[in-house]
């Protein structure tokens, strides 16, 4: 058995999977071999988490009947959506008001023992629950999901009370898409961890959430919006922003990952977006910062060095020109990526073993005991 050190796990393989791989080198994400691009362009989020959940795309029935058991399960009990308004009247933080919602859910939605079942529960209902959120924060009552609506459809139907546009829905459901699944991240691996235990997938996810709470992990896309609405207010030229911030040591959000050597593929997919909603609205403006910043970067050479645009760099200011609040950015990473954990915890458990790792020790190796009364 090695004794060296990894820490973070870095490089460290502790199972295998037939869901998604991540070609760093060259920007490549594939979820069960089809690549990103093919899916984003060409499968609805529902399509693609039949694809995770059980091994192959849909045929047409397939897709009607999954789609319409994900809808029949969006309704949230009542006392939960109560304990929704609490938080948000406390200002609660929206990702720790949705860690404690999902932990609710498993005492009202019946605890089955199965993967699939409690995982497409909690999937169909998280929108319902960040959509309540939101509007109890804006002194409004909820509103009541939509069954013939597709999933990334009916969120924005019920943060807003209205049925969105072609372009917005196409776009959020991409987004979906794009952050449904990629590899083992933290919080795969934390879902995972908890799911090796046998604990229900509520208490999973639950977890999954809590570790994407972590400013390592989500909450990127908030920091490059952030960054955009700084670069406004400063009124500067972007590129003269960006490099006033170099100067100063600063670190520029949405560029670099932990395993991304060159541009995310997400990435292009999103600019792509980004485009159509300028196009659509008329408003080109962070359209035009965030593309002036990437160039103004790759011209001084961060790309070459391996830190590229990732995914963030463009989904929050793909959800700020759909309305979205900035702090509902991670939640919607959640509302996504608990596909893939619940699909993690499926695949693992059909060859289930308990994640156990180790620590090396280095504590003293004798200690004298002290009575208490001689201490």
């Amino acid at each position: 058995m090695s004794n060296e050190l990894k820490r973070g796990l870095e490089g460290v393989l502790v199972a295998e999977s037939d869901l998604s791989h991540v070609d760093g080198e060259v920007g490549k994400l594939v979820y069960r071999g089809y690549d990103i691009e093919e899916l984003a362009r060409g499968a609805s989020y529902e399509e693609v988490l039949h694809l995770l959940w059980h091994g192959s795309l849909p045929t047409r029935a397939e897709l009607e009947a999954f789609s319409d058991d994900l809808a029949a399960e969006r309704a949230v009990d009542d006392e939960v959506l109560s304990t929704v308004r609490t938080l948000a009247d406390a200002s609660e933080r929206p990702m720790a008001a949705l860690r404690t919602a999902v932990s609710m859910l498993s005492a009202y939605d019946g605890e089955s023992g199965d993967v699939l079942a409690e995982g497409a529960a909690i999937t169909a209902k998280v929108p319902t629950i960040l959509a309540a959120f939101e509007r109890a924060r804006q002194g409004e009552p909820p509103v009541a999901p939509d069954p013939d609506l597709s999933h990334a459809g009916n969120f924005l139907y019920m943060l807003t009370g209205t049925e969105p546009d072609d372009v917005s829905e196409e776009t959020f459901d991409m987004a979906l898409t794009l952050h449904a699944d990629h590899g083992l991240n933290a919080s795969t691996f934390t879902a995972l961890v908890i799911g090796s235990t046998m604990a229900d997938v509520y208490s999973g996810v639950t977890g999954g959430i809590g570790a994407l709470s972590g400013s390592l992990h989500g909450g990127a896309n908030q920091d490059v919006m952030e960054m955009l609405r700084e670069v406004d207010d400063s009124g500067k030229d972007p590129a003269e922003w960006a490099a006033d911030a170099r100067e100063e040591g600063r670190r520029i959000p949405g560029f670099g990952h932990r395993v991304y050597k060159v541009k995310d593929p997400r990435a292009n997919i999103l600019e792509e977006k980004l485009r159509d909603l300028a196009d659509a609205s008329g408003d080109r403006k962070w359209l035009e910062y965030t593309t002036a910043i990437e160039s103004y970067l790759t011209e001084e050479g961060l790309v070459e060095k391996g830190i590229a645009p990732n995914v963030d760099f463009y989904s929050g200011s793909v959800y700020d020109a759909m309305g979205i609040p900035m702090d509902l950015y991670t939640p919607i990473f959640a509302m996504s990526r608990v596909g893939g954990w619940v699909a993690h915890v499926h695949e693992y458990r059909e060859d289930n073993r308990l994640i156990r790792p180790r620590a090396r020790y280095t504590g003293p190796e004798t200690a004298e005991f002290v009575p208490l009364e001689d201490r």
